[in-house]
């Protein structure tokens, strides 16, 4: 399967994919973190879409569309309405499996309510982190290893330089479940 991962600079959902024997490719306007660059495309998303995938699966910048940045919405109408109109660009890919995915934000009003909401500790973190997927053609994934403990680390980490990137990385246990669960033809 011709896996894209898009806007991942992790490439934990990408090396998912890979261990499970797919063609899978990450994208990012950021270098990959870990350094890979054979399976990475450093660059937009955007000419990529013209080609053919089996799956595209997305996590759009959230700066401007979550939440917890709810208090300063009135003060950046065109940053927002440019992460709106890139998130609706790939939910309207040319591919007829796609899972988006974002915190709890605007787009369940700009466009729709996402089609699941799920959390770290349903699949090994003892983590609380609500986090929407917006499906096509893709079933909502079923929790694999429910844990104890609702610590919010994402909602209570410091401020700092790298604050952002450790918030947007996908856990492990999410990453695995979307190549076990979304990696069948």
């Amino acid at each position: 399967m011709r896996v894209l991962v898009a806007c991942e600079r992790f490439g934990r959902v990408r090396d998912a994919f890979l261990e499970r024997g797919h063609d899978a490719m990450s994208c990012d306007t950021q270098l990959d973190a870990g350094g890979v660059t054979a399976f990475h495309y450093h660059q937009r998303v955007e000419p990529l879409l013209q080609y053919h995938w089996d799956l595209l699966i997305a996590f759009p910048p959230c700066t401007h569309l979550c939440v917890s940045g709810a208090r300063w919405f009135e003060h950046k109408r065109e940053e927002q309405q440019k992460s709106v109109n890139f998130f609706m660009l790939l939910a309207k890919a040319d591919c007829e499996r796609i899972a988006i995915e974002n915190p709890i934000g605007i787009m369940s009003t700009r466009w729709r309510k996402p089609d699941q909401i799920i959390q770290p500790w349903q699949f090994g973190h003892g983590e609380t982190k609500a986090t929407c997927l917006w499906l096509k053609g893709l079933p909502k994934l079923i929790p694999t290893n429910i844990v104890e403990g609702r610590e919010a680390r994402v909602h209570r980490m410091a401020p700092g330089p790298d604050r952002a990137a450790e918030r947007g990385k996908t856990y492990q246990g999410i990453a695995d479940a979307m190549a076990d669960q979304w990696g069948k033809p």
